[in-house]
């Protein structure tokens, strides 16, 4: 029996999110604090099955949706950085590079289990995010690819084949 696969593209206008970040280039260099609007979408290839679908589409969109979500208006900050040292006192996150103390609300800052906040880190971030929701390891995928932009033409990508 022949299986046709397809791949179906989520890109949507509302999967993005705007947050603040540094880039760290080394333990005693980074860029100022910025934002950017981040974008991502999903390609996910799949079986098409017997009533000529893959999947319900909606459960992929409104996963991305639901991790955009968490991260729009933050700051980003990596927690696997060799260069920065976290401490909660006081009612603040104080993020410390160089001798430098940078505080934050809790409220405006989401610590991350990456090494940096770059659009390769992130990329792969959300893709692990992805994989680790039940309702989408539940879906007969075959395939996901996901690409996070933090601007028009500079995009990442982070792969998972089953």
């Amino acid at each position: 029996m022949l299986t046709n696969t397809t791949t179906i593209e989520i890109s949507k206008e509302y999967l993005h999110f705007a947050a603040a970040h540094f880039t760290l280039f080394s333990a005693t260099q980074r860029e100022n604090l910025h934002g950017h609007n981040f974008h991502v979408n999903l390609d996910a290839t799949a079986a098409i099955q017997s009533d000529g679908l893959t999947f319900d589409y909606n459960i992929l969109k409104n996963a991305l949706k639901q991790l955009c979500d968490t991260l729009d208006e933050q700051v980003l900050m990596p927690t696997l950085s060799p260069y920065l040292k976290i401490e909660t006192a006081d009612d603040y996150i104080t993020v410390i590079f160089n001798a430098e103390r940078i505080p934050f609300l809790p409220r405006d800052l989401t610590l991350l289990p990456v090494r940096n906040i770059t659009v390769e880190e992130l990329a792969h971030y959300l893709l692990t995010q992805l994989r680790a929701q039940p309702e989408i390891c539940a879906l007969d995928l075959d395939h996901l690819l996901l690409r996070c932009a933090s601007g028009a033409g500079q995009w990442a990508t982070a792969e998972w084949h089953a």
